[in-house]
């Protein structure tokens, strides 16, 4: 399954700017631009939390921001803006990141900030 979705104006939700959201089970790609495009992409096993974000204006027109924080380096907050079916598109970007993540036996870590430093020379005695 496979979702494309243009970012909309706010203002009625009408889509009449030039971003295109692909979320496929593979990938993330978020194109912009008319003159000067810009491609970015983001492995879906990458994605390690979305977040929906729906502002009042956004809800009167059916619209909604996912926002997924992915271990990209380009971008680690990956954000599709008023975009519609947001909540089922969010909830397919969560099924599928796991999905992926379980099919390359990835596991996601966090970085508790432990206070120990790698890069210093310290005896311990």
């Amino acid at each position: 399954m496979e979702y494309i979705e243009r970012k909309r104006l706010l203002f009625f939700g009408l889509p009449w700017t030039f971003t295109k959201y692909t979320v496929g089970e593979e990938y993330i790609v978020v194109n912009s631009g008319l003159f000067k495009t810009h491609e970015n992409d983001c492995y879906m096993y990458k994605v390690q939390d979305v977040e929906l974000q729906a502002t009042l204006l956004e809800r009167i027109f059916g619209l909604g921001t996912v926002m997924c924080f992915t271990g990209d380096t380009t971008h680690p907050k990956l954000q599709l803006i008023h975009i519609k079916h947001a909540k089922e598109i969010k909830d397919y970007i969560l099924k599928t990141s796991e999905e992926a993540r379980r099919k390359r036996r990835t596991l996601n870590t966090l970085d508790i900030g432990s206070g120990l430093r790698d890069d210093t020379d310290t005896d311990i005695l």
